[in-house]
């Protein structure tokens, strides 16, 4: 078993753990402190995600970014799992999909949807001390990540490009206080995420 298998076995045994009563609290907390970033409060567009069962809950994030007039994008899962996106318009508005997934029920915008959002939310089961990613392994937000990255160089290129293009969108992580590891084993393919948000606080790895 590699690093990381084993790896993600031991967090996501200790989710199992976690009561319902845990989530929930541990969701509120994490959608006030998520909400303080100032990457956030500057963003028009936000890529995020639909949390299920016992992930850091992003509803009631999801939820006050759109009553703050956001632009929220969420992940449609394709057959070769890669992801497409499609604006958030409400719980009411999400509809089951495959793994156990919630998905928007409206119109598909492309898998270059996610280059629009200043702000991009990943799903993850740990980070470490320089922002590497602990991610369920699957690689759909491996190909988004590429894709965010060559943007950011093609618009670096660009001499009539913004600095904001350039960089790239800040990459944030939602995550228990326990999820903050010493050290999560990585490929080549790995890039750190900005800034990890949990009910303990908020942490930083870069000058995003």
């Amino acid at each position: 078993m590699s690093g990381k298998s084993a790896l993600r076995r031991e967090l996501l045994a200790a989710r199992r753990l976690l009561s319902e009563e845990d989530v929930r609290d541990a969701s509120a907390v994490l959608a006030g402190r998520a909400l303080d970033l100032p990457e956030l409060a500057a963003a028009g567009t936000v890529a995020a995600y639909v949390s299920v069962g016992r992930e850091p809950g992003t509803r009631a994030l999801l939820d006050a970014l759109r009553e703050r007039g956001v632009r929220v994008l969420l992940p449609v899962l394709l057959p070769d799992n890669d992801l497409d996106w499609a604006a958030y318009d409400g719980a009411e508005r999400l509809v089951r999909a495959g793994r156990g997934l919630l998905e928007p029920d409206g119109p598909r915008l492309g898998v270059g949807a996610v280059l629009d959002a200043r702000v991009v939310l990943l799903p993850g089961l740990a980070v470490d001390g320089r922002g590497m990613r602990l991610g369920r392994g699957g690689g759909s937000y491996d190909r988004v990540l590429a894709r965010l990255e060559r943007a950011a160089t093609d618009a670096g290129e660009d001499g009539d490009a913004g600095a904001g293009a350039a960089t790239g969108p800040a990459l944030a992580v939602l995550l228990y206080d326990h999820e903050v590891v010493e050290r999560v084993p990585e490929e080549p393919h790995d890039r750190p995420v900005h800034v990890v948000v949990t009910p303990g606080g908020t942490r930083r790895f870069t000058g995003k």
